[in-house]
């Protein structure tokens, strides 16, 4: 299932980036409707799952349909807006699903799956800021992109701390102190 999305993906995503001249409203109205009759078609193949596999599949189908909705507005009105809508799309994408996924787990494996999706997520989110940022022509882009690169450090390591500091939770002890040490040491807590 995961290969056959992902070819999908990788194909639609080809399609939208084998032109590089702008579309026509025209063409723009064709692919929007042939990415709302893939979406559908893909949610129905999710009815006869069941439980949690069937939220996967229907998430995995919403984002596939945001993922190529951006994708062709990057492509139908190229800016660096648009272009961020697209990474953000993703990151929004994997992050509902790795959530989805997440929900087969319980109890400190469901809470460290989620940290860990979280802070995926966030990574996602501040690269594609610093793309945005790095895309600009002002003159003081230099600054710009420095202060966004240090914020998007900033976001990431304390994610990435969250997370760590999750999985020392299943610890107890002297054991469990040494790790959350360690964690506030390695992300600079």
């Amino acid at each position: 299932m995961k290969i056959k999305l992902l070819m999908l993906t990788v194909a639609v995503s080809c399609a939208f980036a084998g032109s590089a001249m702008a579309m026509t409203k025209a063409e723009y109205k064709t692919q929007k409707d042939q990415i709302t009759t893939e979406y559908k078609a893909n949610r129905d193949k999710c009815g006869a799952m069941k439980a949690n596999a069937k939220d996967i599949c229907v998430s995995e189908a919403k984002g596939m349909e945001k993922v190529a909705k951006a994708e062709l507005e990057a492509q139908y009105q190229p800016s660096a807006k648009n272009t961020e809508k697209v990474a953000m799309a993703k990151a929004n994408t994997a992050y509902d699903t790795a959530k989805e996924k997440c929900d087969d787990l319980s109890g400190n494996a469901k809470d460290v799956c989620v940290k860990d999706a979280k802070a995926t997520h966030v990574k996602a989110k501040e690269d594609a800021k610093v793309a945005k940022v790095s895309a600009d022509t002002s003159k003081n882009k230099t600054e710009k992109v420095t202060d966004a690169k240090k914020d998007a450090n900033d976001e990431t390591r304390e994610a990435n701390y969250k997370a760590a500091k999750e999985r020392c939770d299943v610890l107890a002890g002297a054991a469990k102190d040494t790790c959350l040490s360690d964690a506030k040491v390695k992300f600079g807590m």
